[in-house]
């Protein structure tokens, strides 16, 4: 898909043995909310020179969050992008709470940039927007979203999948308010 679209791509790893294989063939390698703390995979993921996306984990603090990007940091790779998507609270209008009081504290405690993930924290496609909204107004300094052109046929995620219309508004609100 990045070499017919030219854009940069990004893909889970699940297991420390898979990680060059992966790094093979995609940009940035990520790591998913329950691997946060396979101490193994966060090494691996830090030896092969990709930027990792570190994802928190649904019921880790900031603290816990923070810890285990040392395991990717220990291998000199300094490319960690964290992204918060929800923790998991007793609500029922979401998939998860997203966190957003993580955001400034983040930006104050660490040096790695903090993208959020609506789009996975709601589970929800009327979420997407205002969440989104929110991030870029606590300083998170992107945000990652599903789109699809048909969510009721998509193999997953459809509920919480953007049409491209709704993204491109999304994109429209969220430059706005970050100036650009």
């Amino acid at each position: 898909a990045g070499k017919v679209s030219g854009l940069p791509t990004i893909s889970e790893v699940l297991e420390p043995g898979h990680v060059e294989l992966v790094a093979e063939h995609v940009d940035m390698l990520e790591v998913g909310p329950d691997n946060m703390q396979n101490f193994v995979l966060l090494r691996a993921a830090g030896s092969v020179g990709k930027p990792v996306m570190l994802h928190r984990g649904p019921s880790a603090t900031i603290d816990e969050w923070l810890m285990a990007t040392e395991y990717i940091l220990e291998g000199e790779n300094k490319q960690v992008i964290l992204c918060e998507r929800g923790v998991h609270t007793f609500a029922h209008h979401s998939r998860n709470t997203l966190d957003l009081s993580a955001v400034p504290v983040i930006r104050k405690e660490s040096h790695l940039p903090i993208v959020i993930d609506p789009s996975h924290a709601a589970g929800r496609r009327d979420q997407v927007i205002p969440l989104s909204r929110a991030a870029a107004a606590v300083g998170a300094q992107g945000v990652m979203v599903e789109v699809h052109h048909a969510p009721e046929e998509a193999l997953s995620d459809g509920a919480q999948s953007l049409y491209p219309e709704q993204f491109h508004d999304l994109c429209r609100q969220v430059m706005a308010i970050y100036n650009v």
